[in-house]
């Protein structure tokens, strides 16, 4: 198959980038229809920023006064709903999950069938171990710094989208970072 500029050095590793930066976009804009214009998503966001404010005041003011515990009771409270918006968030974001995944691996089977054996890009060091197999996997040759396309669409999906989610304000609130699974309160234990 002839590209318009397959007798481009970089060719092939624009491509890769090129598509999964239009891949990115999409699962964004599906993102974006299935949860991000949502009030429910809105409303726990909300919560969630303000939570975090709170929560934020509330240690910087116990900080310098004496704690008392009452006051240690409210933080643990708003703290407790914090972590609570944040699951509700997680598990909000959940639904589009599947379908992002999809598209991601239909573009990935995709771009498999194109490049496959085909060296996309070089890169500037020699790679370790558990690297080197991920970067040369599926590519003929003995050469560490050669590139195959799944590494390349590896690290360009998860930069790109990462970026382009804070670009469009898409990012999770500061407070939300605790996902379906947070870490074990040392309180409680």
């Amino acid at each position: 198959m002839a590209y318009p500029f397959s007798d481009f050095k970089y060719s092939d590793g624009l491509t890769v980038v090129g598509i999964s930066f239009c891949t990115a976009i999409v699962c964004e804009a599906i993102s974006w229809v299935l949860i991000y214009r949502t009030n429910s998503y809105k409303n726990l966001r909300s919560s969630i920023d303000k939570a975090s404010k709170k929560l934020e005041t509330m240690k910087t003011d116990s900080n310098k006064i004496n704690i008392k515990k009452s006051k240690t009771k409210k933080i643990d409270r708003v703290e407790t709903s914090l972590k609570e918006s944040s699951r509700d968030l997680s598990l909000f974001k959940f639904k589009s999950g599947g379908v992002v995944a999809m598209v991601l691996f239909v573009v990935f089977g995709l771009l498999n069938s194109l490049f496959e054996g085909k060296v996309v890009a070089k890169l500037p060091f020699k790679p370790f171990g558990l690297i080197m197999k991920m970067s040369h996997r599926g590519l003929q040759g003995n050469d560490p710094t050669d590139c195959s396309m799944a590494f390349l669409y590896f690290l360009c999906s998860i930069s790109i989208r990462t970026n382009l989610q804070k670009f469009l304000g898409f990012a999770p609130p500061r407070g939300a970072s605790a996902g379906l699974f947070p870490m074990p309160d040392p309180k409680t234990s």
